[in-house]
C-alpha cells in the first residue's frame, strides 16, 4: 500500500502533472495540501477520471487539505485538528483507508518571525502533538503525512545561510518536530535515506530547481504497528520539473498490506 503526500499549490491549475504523477505511480492514498479553492470548487470529477475519491476540507484562496484514495472512499474521521477551535483554517483532515488512519496536515508556515504568525504555528503545532499523542495511544496503524513546514535538521537543506531567520529552521518547531519522533514516531523518509537527504522543495525564485537548492518539508510520520510494516520511501523529484508544476514533489511511504 502506497500512501504519499503532496503540496499541489492549487490543484486547478496543477491538474496536468497531477494527472501524469498518479498515471505512473497509482499510489493508494495521497495527502494533498495547499487546494487553493472552496470544497465545492474541487475538481472532484476530474480527480474522479483519475481512478480517486476524495475527502475535502477546502478554502478560498488559501490553504485546503484532501485525502484521495483509489477506487474507494475515505471514511471521515475528522475535517480539522482537535482541541484548535478557534482556528478556522483548512489544515487538517483525517480519514480511515483500508485499514490505515491517515492523518493530512498543513502546517502554518510561521513567517515572518518572531510574530503572530510564529505564535500561530507554535500554538497549531501543540495541539497538533497532543492529538498525535492520541492517535499512538489508540495503537492503530497510522501515516501522519503533510506538509510540516518544518526543516528537522541542517542536513535537511542545501543550505542554511540564507535561512538563518526563516521560521522553518528556527528551534522552537524543530524541537516540536523531534518531540514527536521521541514519543514514538518514526520518520519514513529519514529511515529510507538517514544519510542522504531527500528534498521535497524547490523555491521558484534563484533557479532553486535547476541548482538542486532543495529543502525537506514535507514529512510522512508513522505509528509503531505501521512503522513495522514499511518497505520503502521516497520522493518522486521528477514532478517537480514537469510543466507548470508545484514548487513541492510527492514523497511516499509503502506499508505491507
Amino acid at each position: 500500500m502506497r500512501i504519499a503526500t503532496y503540496n499541489i499549490n492549487d490543484v486547478r491549475k496543477r491538474l496536468g502533472p497531477l494527472r501524469a504523477w498518479l498515471d505512473v505511480t497509482a499510489p493508494d492514498v495521497v495527502c494533498l495540501q495547499e487546494l487553493k479553492c472552496t470544497t465545492g470548487d474541487f475538481p472532484r470529477e476530474a480527480i474522479r477520471e483519475m481512478g480517486y475519491e476524495a475527502l475535502v476540507v477546502g478554502q478560498r484562496s488559501w490553504n485546503g487539505v484532501a485525502i484521495l484514495a483509489k477506487h474507494v472512499e475515505p471514511v471521515p474521521i475528522r475535517l480539522s485538528l482537535p482541541g484548535n477551535s478557534a482556528d478556522k483554517e483548512a489544515r487538517y483532515v483525517e480519514a480511515a483507508v483500508n485499514g490505515i488512519i491517515v492523518g493530512c496536515c498543513y502546517m502554518p508556515n510561521g513567517n515572518p518571525q518572531p510574530g503572530p504568525k510564529f505564535d500561530l504555528k507554535l500554538a497549531w503545532f501543540d495541539c497538533y502533538k497532543a492529538h498525535a499523542a492520541q492517535l499512538l495511544a489508540a495503537g492503530h496503524p497510522t501515516v501522519l503525512a503533510g506538509d510540516y513546514n518544518v526543516v528537522p535538521t541542517d542536513a535537511d537543506i542545501y543550505a542554511t545561510r540564507s535561512f538563518k531567520d526563516n521560521a522553518l529552521l528556527q528551534p522552537q518547531p524543530r524541537a516540536a518536530y523531534r518531540s514527536l519522533l521521541e514519543a514514538g514516531w518514526t520518520d519514513a523518509l529519514h529511515r529510507q535515506s538517514p544519510d542522504a537527504a531527500l528534498y521535497t522543495f524547490w523555491s521558484y525564485m534563484r533557479n532553486s530547481w535547476t541548482r538542486d537548492a532543495g529543502l525537506r518539508i514535507d514529512h510522512l510520520l508513522l505509528s509503531p504497528k505501521a512503522a513495522k510494516r514499511m518497505r520503502a520511501a521516497g520522493v518522486d523529484r521528477a514532478v517537480r520539473g514537469l510543466e507548470g508544476s508545484s514548487d513541492h514533489a510527492p514523497a511516499w511511504v509503502e506499508i505491507q498490506a
